[in-house]
Order: C-alpha cells, then sequence, then structure tokens
C-alpha cells in the first residue's frame, strides 16, 4: 500500500478559499505621493493572515485601500483591483465597505472618550437593524472580554491602553464583520496585556470571523497566524505560511531580532542592508 504524502501549503488559496483578493494594487496620496507600488494579497475565508513590517513600509496604506479609508486622508487606489468575495470595493465608500462585511480597528484604537465603555460598544452597530441579535452579540462581547462587563458603565477615556483595545476589537465585532482589520493591535501595550488581545484575536477567528492582522511585532502575530506576508517600501517582499516564515533566517534576523541563535536588538545595529534573496 502506496504511503500518501502531507503536501504543505504553498499559497493561501492551499488555505481554502479566497474571501478577500487585493491585486497589484498602487495607492497614491495628494495626486503625487505613491505609497502602495502593485501590492498583492489573498485573504482565505476563516484564517488569521499577518502583515508584517516596519514603520512606513505601506502596511496601513493597505489596510486603508481595503476599509475604504483611504479618502480621509486625501489618497485613492491608483491602478490595481480589490474584490471582496467576488465583489469590487476598491476606492468605495468606507460605509459601504463596513456593510459588505470588512470593519477595520485603527491604530491607536481611538475608543470615544466621553463615552461610556457599553455606549462604546453599541456604536458598533450603527449600521444594523437587527435589534435582538445586537442584544445577543453585545452579551457575547462580554463573554470575550469579560472585564468590560465589569467596566461597562465607565466612560472609555478613564481606561487602561489593554482596555480602550478591548473596547475598540468589541466595538468592530459589534458590526458583525466576516472581515477583520487590525492595525497594530500590540501597540503601546505590556507584552502580558499583548498576550491577551492576541488570544482573544484567536477565539473571535475560531468563531468564524477572518482576520488580517498589521504587526511590527512579527513572533506575536506569527504565533497565531497561518499566513504571512511581509512589507517593504509599498511593496509585498515575501509571503509563506506562518511556520515557513518563522523559520527563515532572513525574517528571524531582521523581524524577530534572532541571528545565530543569539536575540539582539536593532537599536544595537548602526547599518546593515537586507539580504534580497527574497527579491
Amino acid at each position: 500500500m502506496t504511503e500518501s504524502k502531507v503536501i504543505s501549503p504553498s499559497r493561501p488559496s492551499d488555505l481554502g478559499e479566497i474571501q478577500l483578493d487585493v491585486n497589484n494594487v498602487e495607492v497614491v496620496y495628494h495626486d503625487i505621493i505613491q505609497v502602495l507600488r502593485g501590492v498583492s494579497l489573498e485573504i482565505p475565508r476563516g484564517k488569521i493572515i499577518a502583515l508584517l513590517g516596519t514603520n512606513g513600509a505601506g502596511k496601513t496604506t493597505t489596510l486603508r485601500a481595503i476599509s475604504g479609508l483611504l479618502k480621509p486622508e486625501n489618497g485613492f487606489v491608483k491602478a490595481g483591483s480589490i474584490s471582496f468575495e467576488g465583489k469590487s470595493i476598491q476606492n468605495a465608500s468606507g460605509q459601504k465597505i463596513v456593510k459588505s462585511g470588512i470593519v477595520q480597528v485603527p491604530e491607536g484604537r481611538r475608543v470615544f472618550k466621553h463615552l461610556r465603555i457599553e455606549e462604546n460598544l453599541r456604536v458598533g452597530s450603527i449600521t444594523r437593524t437587527d435589534k435582538k441579535q445586537i442584544a445577543k452579540d453585545l452579551l457575547h462581547i462580554y463573554e470575550i472580554f469579560p472585564k468590560l462587563y465589569d467596566l461597562r458603565r465607565k466612560q472609555a477615556g478613564y481606561t487602561s491602553g489593554g482596555e480602550q483595545q478591548m473596547i475598540a476589537i468589541g466595538r468592530a465585532l459589534m458590526a458583525a464583520p466576516k472581515l477583520l482589520l487590525l492595525d497594530e493591535p500590540s501597540l503601546g501595550l505590556a507584552p502580558l496585556l499583548v498576550k491577551d488581545i492576541f488570544e482573544r484575536i484567536k477565539t473571535v477567528n475560531q468563531e468564524g470571523t477572518t482576520v488580517l492582522v498589521v504587526e511590527q511585532n512579527a513572533s506575536i502575530a506569527l504565533g497565531i497566524a497561518d499566513y504571512g506576508y511581509i512589507m517593504e517600501q509599498g511593496k509585498v517582499v515575501l509571503e509563506g505560511t506562518a511556520e515557513q516564515l518563522k523559520n527563515n533566517p532572513d525574517v528571524k534576523e531582521f523581524y524577530m531580532g534572532v541571528s545565530e541563535g543569539k536575540r539582539k536588538s536593532f537599536k544595537e545595529i548602526k547599518s546593515y542592508k537586507r539580504r534580497k534573496r527574497w527579491m
């Protein structure tokens, strides 16, 4: 009897149906500044995808192109295409994209500080009309983030950074997203809080929501992701399964701070050039 071989996934499509397709997208700000230079991503339904890179690589712009938030920043998709569940969404309004099932949690959380926590959460359901389901979803948010239930009558502006990140994610979930976009959820949080937030993200995904997470912390993001992309200077320079990226020597050195078994800080590196084997 012939033993069958286990084939490792080499493309996102090997992981399942492609829910979001970003194809060769170019983004320009103020009609002159080109930030994205032919970015292509495939996001399989029901998976966690990590989008990694340093500051200025174009990660946040990529999320804004998907979520319809380029216009307030005087940006637009100049070339390429973005489709969600087979329908074109490039340059559509943010409201239309939210209604289609894509919701973004912005960098820096941006909670409504003068509102109570529960009021913040309810804001996320503003595009919905199913009141009974909204009430059920609110209770479920409290199951995912029990601390928010205890603090639900507290003004959001008087909560910690970790609690505000929970509010921001919970508010996004109240829109009942099919695809959740997270922009630097670990930013400004202590390591233990980061670990807790990412465990909650994993729970949300296991309940059926696709997740695209932008992160500088490659270790924590690849720890929960199924697949990942690395961006530099407005382009995707490397992609692969989470395991493939974690084991890649360049990723270890330049994004995880590990070289020859020793951890080092980028502050200790006066100058270096990334090896362009992935190019």
